[in-house]
């Protein structure tokens, strides 16, 4: 099916999101749809999948001229959603979960499982996928739930689908098996618009990209006739520093030390140290328990061996309360579960974790809760309209800084960032480096989690490599490579 979206306009008000744009896929073609953080992204594909219906421009299919007045009928015309949360019920198994909506009945009126499981597993043979129909989703991993999601579109005869962010919370293995299955896509002349922010993997698994910056479309082609570096550069409107970390920063003082920390069966024998001033690195794969390592220092797993100084004095570290005490700050991994409060707005996001001193006689001291929260506002230059705006109103690289100010404000002497640019676009993720530099330059000593090579030699001073559990290396200097982390994190 071959898709044009010609002149699409936009507005919210007085903010014009979408400003004539013109959108095309070909059939059995991968597209990806680049742009920063509130460039028009998801408006324009909220209004491909009948969630929004645009001012002003038209929808062609195959040359017919449609519309759509809600998802029921974009679906129903072909076109088909996957969001970056997966829409599957962890508590029923795989081929419920292929039919939710639109179950298959018996006369009688009860659901008639056996021919449910036998139409999923027809598709998954014909598709060679091995998948068990009757396993529970919860014990699929991530791209196993993706590939599902996948299968259902093509079920409801999906021609065209968008991915938005498909890759966020997979491992390396993990997404090539997701790739295995848009190559299939591909062979089966289904289009798939990808929404991501990992140029890299833009450049593996695309044909052709759209760039659209500020709701205008400032680029687009083949993908073989670009670069990584243009396609940033079109995304932000400058040139994006590549290189490795420049900074010549000037450690001090010890600010945390681990001496065989252990944890099982998440890591054991853990040492380590990190100074003021100083950005330590911690890389290896999904799972190496980097995570519940230094969520064990923020005082939210529970017990443990070994010993743990702060500032060179041994502390027992039992709760996250007593952990800010102690002047750690965490940012989690997972910013929709564990970073922001849905039901809070910006304001209160922004500043929960100083509430406690700006209380006087139970009351909240409001004037000085707002006035720290736009310091913190103006130095990490977050974009939003209003302090009680909804946190989900903003995109996701001013929830990420929203989140970055609530421990900013709490003046940290020991700053823990776990995978800080998740769901962040090239520009923001600048930003966000310019700002963990700078608290490093302020003295505060930084801890960065993540499993992308490139992140950490743009970021850190020096790196620790994690495998099952364990630190098997430290790397700095001309060693901080990608191929010298992959080798150690795989057990090279």
């Amino acid at each position: 099916m071959n898709l044009k979206m010609k002149g699409i306009v936009k507005s919210f008000g007085a903010n014009d999101v979408l400003k004539t744009v013109d959108f095309h896929l070909g059939e059995g073609e991968i597209c990806a749809l680049l742009g920063e953080n509130g460039a028009g992204k998801s408006t324009l594909m909220n209004i491909l999948g009948g969630v929004l219906q645009p001012d002003k421009g038209t929808i062609e299919l195959d040359g017919r001229t449609v519309s759509f007045a809600n998802p029921a009928q974009s679906l129903g015309a072909g076109i088909a959603f996957i969001h970056q949360e997966l829409n599957l019920i962890n508590d029923l198994p795989v081929y419920e979960n292929m039919f939710i909506g639109r179950e298959l009945k018996k006369k009688s009126g009860f659901l008639d499982h056996a021919s449910m499981y036998l139409e999923t597993k027809e598709l998954f043979d014909r598709m060679g996928l091995e998948i068990d129909p009757g396993a529970m989703v919860s014990s699929l991993d991530a791209s196993f739930k993706q590939i599902v999601e996948i299968s259902r579109a093509l079920m409801m005869n999906a021609s065209i689908i968008i991915m938005d962010e498909p890759t966020t919370s997979l491992t390396d293995p993990e997404i090539e098996r997701v790739f295995d299955m848009l190559r299939m896509l591909r062979k089966q002349k289904v289009g798939v618009v990808f929404i991501s922010h990992k140029l890299r993997e833009v450049m593996e698994i695309c044909d052709r990209y759209t760039v659209l910056r500020d709701g205008v479309v400032v680029a687009d082609g083949w993908v073989k006739d670009t670069s990584i570096p243009e396609i940033a550069r079109d995304m932000v409107g400058h040139e994006v520093n590549s290189m490795g970390n420049q900074r010549k920063g000037n450690t001090g003082k010890e600010v945390l030390r681990l001496e065989s920390l252990t944890q099982e069966p998440y890591f054991r024998n853990v040492s380590l140290n990190v100074h003021a001033g100083e950005v330590l690195g911690v890389t290896g794969l999904l799972g190496d328990g980097r995570s519940e390592l230094f969520r064990t220092v923020f005082g939210a797993e529970g017990k443990y061996s070994g010993k743990i100084y702060l500032e060179e004095k041994p502390v027992v570290i039992t709760s996250t309360k007593q952990a800010l005490q102690l002047g750690i700050g965490y940012l989690p991994r997972n910013r929709k579960e564990n970073g922001i409060i849905k039901d809070m707005n910006i304001l209160e996001n922004g500043s929960i974790v100083t509430l406690p001193r700006m209380t006087r006689f139970g009351l909240i001291r409001k004037a000085d809760q707002t006035a720290e929260f736009h310091r913190q506002k103006d130095a990490l230059r977050i974009k939003m309209e209003n302090d009680a705006d909804s946190i989900t109103s903003l995109s996701g690289g001013n929830q990420q800084k929203v989140v970055l100010a609530k421990w900013l404000s709490a003046n940290p002497k020991l700053l823990i960032l776990d995978n800080p640019t998740q769901g962040v676009d090239v520009g923001a993720k600048e930003e966000i480096y310019q700002i963990i530099h700078q608290l490093a330059d302020q003295g505060v000593a930084v801890v960065v989690l993540c499993s992308e090579a490139q992140e950490i030699i743009r970021l850190c001073d020096r790196a620790l490599v994690m495998y099952h559990g364990t630190v098997c290396a430290e790397v700095s200097g001309e060693s901080m490579n990608e191929h010298e982390m992959m080798r150690l994190a795989t057990g090279g």
